[in-house]
């Protein structure tokens, strides 16, 4: 029977959601005011944001799609939104800076213009299980911790689960909601109201579920295969199986008539002799 493939119904939809973060973050202003709450810093302004944004190096290697991809006049940042634990979020945002440096510099960009970037994963539950709102990491000198790399790299994760703990009300609001409360803020009152609009709006009805079209396919596209691999080397199983089962009965037969040792056939079959006379003794 063919296992359905269900997605989350688009009235159901919340701000944390993949797709519902990346179409309201595709708000200028929305996306602005997130990047500038949690950074505590002005921006001047912002290029139109490059939802799902693929950077692939010209070599063979492996791309990386980031959720928001936004390029200041003289900084970069990348907002993820992680609604699920993961192990390796270290080298996830060490792969992304690679991805945005090597992105900058195939532009025609010197090692000397490569700009401020930030990545900022936000996060539903805490990936350290430290219970900190904020994990904040930059690069400084493990022997004198004055001394600063100044490779001008910052990594911040927010931890939406301690957001009781976050000193700065607009950021704890800001956590709060995007964990699953109400909106408490004029800010978040602002992005709960784009995200309901957007359920109305044709254009994302439509991408959303043909991304999810998509999805369904491909998915069931994995599980022919995998089924059709299954059965592949079940037949090959079965087959060695049953070809070494053949080699066994006529290594007995040939025993019985006295026509080699148990020690011989164990040697040939590659089994222990107390097994082989357990067979004997069987029949």
């Amino acid at each position: 029977m063919e296992r359905s493939y269900s997605f989350k119904p688009i009235e159901d939809l919340v701000f944390a959601d993949d797709f519902m973060f990346g179409a309201v973050m595709h708000e200028p202003e929305i996306c602005k005011g997130v990047i500038e709450l949690l950074l505590g810093i002005k921006i001047d302004h912002i290029d139109y944001p490059e939802l799902q944004k693929t950077i692939s190096p010209y070599y063979n290697t492996k791309g990386v799609r980031l959720d928001v991809y936004v390029a200041g006049s003289d900084k970069i940042f990348d907002v993820e939104i992680q609604s699920y634990k993961i192990e390796t979020i270290g080298k996830r945002t060490r792969y992304y800076q690679s991805m945005l440096d090597v992105d900058s510099l195939l532009k025609g960009a010197d090692y000397s213009e490569l700009k401020e970037s930030y990545i900022i994963f936000i996060c539903l539950n805490d990936p350290f299980g430290k219970d900190l709102p904020l994990y904040t990491f930059e690069r400084k000198c493990k022997e004198k911790a004055d001394v600063d790399l100044n490779d001008q790299t910052h990594h911040l994760i927010f931890n939406c689960a301690a957001y009781n703990k976050e000193d700065n009300p607009g950021i704890k609001a800001f956590l709060s909601f995007v964990r699953g409360n109400s909106a408490d803020s004029n800010f978040t009152k602002e992005i709960e109201t784009m995200v309901q609009t957007k359920k109305f709006q044709n254009t994302f009805i439509n991408e959303y579920l043909a991304i999810n079209l998509h999805e369904r396919d491909l998915r069931k596209r994995a599980t022919e295969q995998g089924l059709q691999q299954g059965l592949q080397q079940g037949l090959q199983q079965g087959l060695q199986q049953g070809l070494q089962q053949g080699k066994v009965d006529a290594y007995i037969d040939l025993i019985k008539s006295n026509l080699l040792s148990v020690k011989d056939a164990s040697v040939k079959l590659g089994m222990p002799e107390s097994e082989i006379q357990k067979m004997l003794e069987g029949d």
